[in-house]
């Protein structure tokens, strides 16, 4: 499968222009400074995604806000200089939220308004026409993590039409598209064919959930003292997962697995790869990775199983979350 050169290796810069704790100018201007770039690019990566919600780049009435895109600007000259790329992802739109935090709020709705799609490609628009000329170093990724499994036809019109609207301005970057059912590798199989060769394929794993998720406190039907380690023997797994809700063990009960390994990747994988090769495009993971909360020890040899997946098909990947969001690479020790 075609590799996807600069983005092999990346990490995740969740918490600062995306879900971030405290809106102050403090935080923007000192949760992610050119130190922590620095510090990235040392550990061994080659790129970094930067997840921003619209609310830092524009206001409710579809204003710009120059000084969220000063920060983006910022970073992008910080990765300039020290040599890495990025991704700019779109995580959270005017109109659409994945976060099961944002109480009450559809998410269905956006993919049925054309006011709020027209909005998400004047978004677009200005995103790419600002960035235009950084394409050499930077993807464009379009929509963090679709819900709804229920909006795969309308979701592949939308983000054609946004793709397009990217390509007035930037012909030759990257754009990045995820599926349904919270970027779910199952998903890649239903996204449409590419509009041209610089499209690629998305998807986010945290499987096992019952992993990397255990003890989680927005996990729903979640209990606060459940403990797993890993690899340990798929039966275990399945047994340990009675005490869940059937939804958050869904993967490992699937009859054509095995064992909790390598091989499950490789198995969970294989339709998304299979989709990729088919339509000649690069396959990308945007977000992996372990809760805090889990035995480092067991999360060292989760990471190793899954990257030697991910080197076995060329598939590009950044870790969820160079720090804090509770999946802190700087506290976990995996990486730095």
């Amino acid at each position: 499968m075609k590799r996807f050169d600069g983005f092999m290796f990346g990490a995740n810069l969740g918490g600062w222009l995306s879900q971030y704790d405290e809106d102050t100018k403090e935080h923007f201007d000192t949760f992610i400074t050119e130190s922590d770039i620095v510090r990235i690019k040392n550990a061994g990566f080659d790129h970094v995604r930067i997840p921003v919600d619209y609310m830092v780049i524009e206001t409710d009435d579809g204003a710009v806000i120059e000084e969220g895109y000063k920060h983006i600007a910022d970073c992008l000259s910080w990765c300039r200089k020290n040599g890495l790329n990025a991704v700019l992802d779109l995580h959270k739109a005017y109109g659409y939220s994945f976060d099961p935090l944002d109480k009450g709020e559809s998410k269905e709705a956006f993919f049925y308004d054309e006011k709020l799609q027209q909005r998400f490609f004047d978004t677009w628009d200005t995103i790419s026409s600002r960035f235009a000329e950084d394409s050499d170093i930077l993807a464009f990724e379009l929509l963090n993590e679709i819900v709804s499994p229920k909006v795969v036809n309308e979701w592949n019109e939308i983000a054609e039409k946004a793709a397009r609207t990217i390509r007035k301005h930037a012909p030759n970057a990257y754009i990045i598209v995820g599926g349904v059912c919270y970027n779910s590798v199952t998903s890649v199989p239903l996204l449409a064919k590419p509009i041209d060769d610089k499209i690629v394929y998305n998807f986010h794993c945290y499987e096992p959930f019952i992993f990397t998720h255990q003890r989680a406190y927005w996990v729903e039907n979640m209990p606060k003292d459940f403990v797993v380690e890993y690899p340990g023997s798929l039966e275990e797994y399945r047994e340990k997962s009675k005490e869940l809700s059937p939804d958050l063990a869904d993967a490992i009960n699937r009859g054509e697995l095995t064992e909790i390994g390598p091989s499950y990747f490789d198995r969970i994988f294989a339709p998304a790869v299979e989709a990729a090769e088919k339509n000649g495009v690069f396959l990308y993971c945007g977000e992996y990775g372990v809760i805090e909360l889990a035995d480092t020890e067991s999360a060292k040899r989760w990471f190793a199983d899954i990257h030697s997946v991910f080197e076995k098909y060329n598939i590009g990947h950044a870790v969820w979350n160079y720090k804090e969001k509770d999946f802190g690479a700087t506290v976990n020790k995996c990486f730095f």
